[in-house]
């Protein structure tokens, strides 16, 4: 018997983006936390706010379908991607992080030159666009995290994400 530690791979992967020629306006996250990368879905924790702010938003009756989600997102203009493409990281706080790699935003934007307003969900989100991204010069927002971690009330949070709606 052997008494060797194994590592535990801690690595993860963010989604592909969501988008479409009518996407006006892009909403960057960090990286999915566990419970969305088990369901395989972009925030995809129960009592994360974000799909719940989305639809009070666009006036739209909540629906926990994942293909009705994507399909409001881009019925309205929003295209949804994380800053980062691939990080370790034990748990779903930012703040554990480590050897992070970022998404080519470059290219999508590129790729998507409708898009006029980059929307952070979180700090995390936007620290790390800053760090590798300062010379895109689009106006930006940072909107408090949707994040059940984050401790501001859903209320106040569907009020300051009002802005994603006159971007």
């Amino acid at each position: 018997m052997t008494s060797e530690i194994q590592k535990i791979d801690s690595s993860i992967y963010s989604f592909p983006p969501i988008a479409n020629s009518m996407s006006k306006v892009l909403i960057l996250g960090t990286i999915p936390g566990k419970e969305s990368l088990r369901m395989t879905e972009y925030y995809g924790h129960s009592r994360n706010a974000f799909w719940k702010i989305i639809f009070k938003l666009y006036n739209v009756p909540f629906s926990t379908d994942y293909r009705f989600k994507v399909e409001t997102l881009l019925q309205n203009g929003i295209a949804l991607w994380d800053v980062l493409r691939t990080c370790e990281r034990q748990s779903s706080l930012d703040t554990d992080i480590k050897m992070e790699g970022p998404n080519d935003i470059r290219s999508f934007l590129s790729a998507h030159p409708g898009i006029s307003k980059i929307i952070f969900n979180g700090k995390g989100a936007a620290r790390y666009f800053s760090k590798y991204f300062a010379d895109i010069n689009l106006p930006n927002q940072v909107l408090p995290s949707t994040s059940p971690a984050h401790a501001v009330k859903w209320e106040e949070k569907l009020v300051i994400w009002q802005v994603v709606k006159t971007a």
